[in-house]
């Protein structure tokens, strides 16, 4: 299946939606007097904080326990070049992320793709790194997955049949699936399908796998790694789907750390030595590999998640 598939579904479904503007209104606590789409820093300095310890958290989208030992090192380096203590902070939900970054508990992180524009908009984050190959190649692609022998050779198979998703604020793992479904396929959730929610991209999979789940989508660069660890076998997996590229994790600051503080964390991510590292260890098995941080706009690279979102009606609007 041709991956414009999803972009021309994409298109379908934002040329019906009217009044748009409301989707990505700004939660009226922040400013973006310049328009890139972020928070700005405040000008007042009585407003800007400067914690002794940094709090950093990765997207929950695997085993936590795991990547609080991929991101040691990157972490320590943090450290040294901030002169603050950071400290690691397992997340079990995109939710939970959010506020936590909302309340102030949160002043670094990597929020998954479809969490970014509600992190940007409603916790006043700040993305400016995505992780790339050495030659500037990132993203990775929705997949919607089975397991041979399930009956499903098509996307119309999945009628009459659960589909897992991940949860309602994952791009590939809800967003961006649902839009396609129901702008090409005409089918919708709870109509022609049965949705279910797995809560991770991890879980999804290995219910396919396990045979539990006869389909879901899922992200296909956290799917390359499960393979790489050995925790599924790639012959348990079989696509019936691949969308066009998405942009990946997004990684930065909560808007109100002191601009100095906000240059000295730009400065870990893109001085850190990827070489022998945890994070390439686990990162490089994707495609294409992960291997250093690339800078990145949020008003450029989100694009397209945010017309997914257009389509799919999402509100930014903070509960």
């Amino acid at each position: 299946m041709s991956t414009s598939v999803l972009a021309k579904a994409v298109g379908c479904v934002v040329g019906a939606v009217l009044a748009m503007s409301s989707a990505h209104a700004m939660d009226p606590r922040y400013t973006d007097a310049d328009g890139d789409l972020v928070a700005d820093t405040p000008t007042d300095p009585a407003q800007q904080i400067d914690p002794a310890t940094l709090i950093f958290a990765y997207t929950p989208v695997e085993d936590p326990s795991v990547y609080a030992k991929v991101w040691d090192g990157f972490l320590k380096h943090m450290e040294q070049v901030t002169g603050k203590r950071v400290q690691f902070f397992p997340v079990q939900s995109n939710a939970a992320q959010i506020e936590a970054m909302r309340a102030g508990r949160l002043h670094v992180a990597g929020f998954n793709t479809g969490s970014n524009p509600l992190a940007v908009n409603c916790a006043g984050f700040v993305p400016f790194a995505m992780m790339a190959s050495k030659d500037d190649l990132y993203g990775y692609e929705m997949e919607i997955i089975t397991y041979p022998g399930s009956g499903i050779e098509k996307i119309e198979d999945i009628k009459g049949k659960k589909l897992a998703f991940t949860s309602e604020t994952s791009n590939s793992g809800y967003k961006a699936p649902s839009a396609l479904l129901e702008a090409e396929y005409n089918m919708k959730a709870g109509q022609d399908f049965e949705p279910v929610f797995s809560g991770k991209h991890d879980n999804s999979i290995l219910g396919v796998a396990n045979k539990d789940y006869p389909a879901a989508a899922i992200a296909n660069s956290v799917l390359g790694r499960m393979v790489a660890r050995d925790v599924v076998k790639a012959d348990q997996i079989k696509s019936i789907y691949k969308s066009q590229t998405f942009p990946t994790t997004g990684y930065g600051y909560v808007y109100n750390l002191k601009p100095e503080l906000q240059e000295k964390i730009k400065e870990a991510f893109f001085t850190f030595d990827w070489e022998g590292s945890d994070l390439l260890k686990e990162f490089q098995a994707s495609e294409p590999p992960q291997e250093k941080f690339m800078p990145i706009s949020y008003k450029e690279h989100w694009e397209v998640v945010r017309k997914i979102d257009e389509a799919m009606n999402v509100s930014y609007a903070c509960n």
